[in-house]
């Protein structure tokens, strides 16, 4: 099915920060990410890890926005001086950024004391000229969505609640329909060319073997995803009756 299907929204996500690449800070959000798109109906495509850096950030917006529905990047959007994801994306864009206003009132709302409302903080105000507004319940600076370009924080129970809050302004498609197929203790190496073949027949059905090692012995689950229900049910048939058309005497190699 191809990705300008209108049965398919696509996403990619850019997470920001030299912290997640030197490992200081282990990502939790793509995981979340993945599992919280599908179940509305938009195709994580991809990821990409960017460091703090400003040409590197650029190229990465351009390039993942292009090519998707919808492109989320977490991360870099804090008071800091490495914070520097709003201004890029203003840049990636060709859009002027200053303080908005709007998320100038939230932050007062967070530092009702004008002496704690310093100049660090309020750059978690700047916002990209042309934004809406992410909500942000837990501390109250706000995300934002330009174009097809949703900013959001990194930490991860702020980057869910500004997910939740975002989600009624995306479009989703049909949402994928996945079912499993025990290979029956048949290693993947012999039912590898066949599972390729049935493949290249349903191009509408996305099919994968994967391995599972329970510490004594491997189990392997074919796993078929598509949106035609019918297609899927046919891809699975097909699946099944090649499995049982390989030897009994070929369940002793793991692999």
């Amino acid at each position: 099915m191809s990705s300008d299907s209108p049965m398919r929204v696509t996403a990619a996500l850019l997470v920001i920060g030299d912290e997640i690449l030197s490992g200081r800070t282990k990502d939790k959000n793509i995981g979340f990410l993945a599992d919280y798109l599908t179940a509305i109906g938009i195709d994580l495509r991809e990821v990409r890890v960017v460091p703090d850096d400003e040409d590197g950030i650029i190229e990465a917006i351009n390039a993942l926005r292009a090519r998707n529905t919808y492109l989320f990047t977490t991360g870099g959007i804090g008071p800091t001086h490495d914070d520097i994801t709003a201004d890029c994306v203003a840049k990636a864009l060709g859009v002027s950024i200053d303080h908005d206003p709007r998320a100038v009132a939230l932050l007062r709302e967070r530092y009702p004391d004008p002496k704690d409302l310093n100049e660090s903080r309020l750059r978690m105000a700047r916002i990209p000229a042309g934004a809406d507004l992410i909500d942000n319940p837990i501390s109250k600076a706000p995300g934002f969505m330009v174009g097809n370009v949703i900013v959001m924080a990194g930490v991860p129970s702020i980057m869910q609640a500004m997910l939740e809050n975002v989600t009624p302004r995306l479009k989703a498609g049909v949402k994928l329909q996945s079912v499993s197929v025990d290979s029956g203790g048949l290693p993947e190496g012999i039912y590898a060319s066949g599972l390729g073949a049935i493949q290249k027949d349903h191009p509408d059905v996305i099919i994968g073997s994967y391995p599972h090692f329970d510490g004594q012995t491997f189990r392997n689950q074919i796993v078929l995803r598509g949106r035609d229900v019918t297609a899927l049910e046919r891809a699975k048939i097909a699946v099944e009756a090649m499995l049982k058309g390989l030897s009994e005497n070929d369940k002793t190699i793991p692999l």
